[in-house]
């Protein structure tokens, strides 16, 4: 299958301003999840910059590939992701978790582009086995992509939904996870340890790969053999840092679930020039 072009550079500059709008966004609501959503900007940044097939000015395109975001409190990195590539207008991301705005802390389907409510953590990969196989019988042929957090992977219910997409060879299925190793408690391997997780997502029927989770090129190629793939469905893990681009916030679950004040976000973006 050809591979669609990809400016590099140019996603990577807009990796830096998703993040100063993430922290942003999340400072002005004074509330929000800053370390989850700053460490899958990339992964959001090569899935809508290259790899999906989608219309921003036709949301509920019939075609479209579905992209079900899991770990749905990582609104910010998925609300501003949404509003850059348009959306909606990006002077909305000011309303987030105002009374009675749609941009509220978890995902809901009343913004554009987000697919699926959720918030509760490992219903997603069981939600985008049924688009899939909903798909399948209607002989559509778009993507379905999961993006799921680590410490997610600690839920029964996302590995019944690993052994059902293998067990029907969903091979138009891609999970995502944001591979950040520490959740709202601490250190993932502290709370639930999850390794060897490549070994345990092959050893459930999946096509594995594992890639540094902040270079948008290996990402381009991981998804690039995803859709090489046949037969199975596509586990990609991306390891990341948890608040990355943020000196004081990386790797401290302490800012899993805290905005930041107006000095720390002037420090922050400081950091993000």
């Amino acid at each position: 299958m050809p591979t669609k072009s990809i400016d590099i550079e140019s996603l990577q500059k807009k990796a830096v301003v998703f993040r100063r709008d993430i922290l942003e966004t999340l400072e002005i609501a004074g509330s929000g999840h800053p370390g989850g959503s700053l460490s899958a900007v990339e992964i959001f940044l090569t899935l809508y910059g290259y790899q999906l097939n989608h219309r921003p000015n036709e949301p509920h395109w019939e075609d479209r590939d579905r992209v079900i975001v899991s770990k749905g409190h990582v609104s910010p990195v998925v609300y501003v992701t949404l509003a850059n590539f348009g959306y909606f207008p990006k002077e909305e991301l000011k309303t987030f978790r105002k009374f009675g705005a749609r941009l509220q802390g978890h995902v809901h389907t009343k913004v554009p582009g987000v697919e699926f409510n959720t918030g509760s953590l490992g219903h997603g990969l069981s939600y985008a086995n049924g688009i899939a196989l909903g798909a399948r019988m209607r002989g559509k042929d778009f993507k379905v992509y999961c993006v799921m957090g680590d410490g997610e992977n600690q839920e029964g219910s996302v590995w019944e939904a690993a052994m059902t997409a293998a067990h029907h060879q969903l091979d138009h299925v891609c999970a995502i996870i944001d591979c950040n190793k520490v959740q709202e408690n601490g250190p993932t391997h502290d709370i639930k340890n999850l390794e060897p997780l490549a070994q345990k997502w092959a050893a459930f029927g999946w096509h594995v790969i594992e890639v540094d989770g902040h270079n948008i090129e290996v990402l381009k190629m991981a998804f690039d053999e995803f859709s090489n793939t046949k037969g199975k469905p596509t586990v990609i893990i991306a390891n990341t840092i948890k608040g990355k681009g943020v000196s004081f916030m990386e790797g401290k679950s302490a800012w899993h679930g805290k905005a930041p004040n107006k000095e720390q976000l002037a420090q922050a973006l400081a950091e993000l020039k």
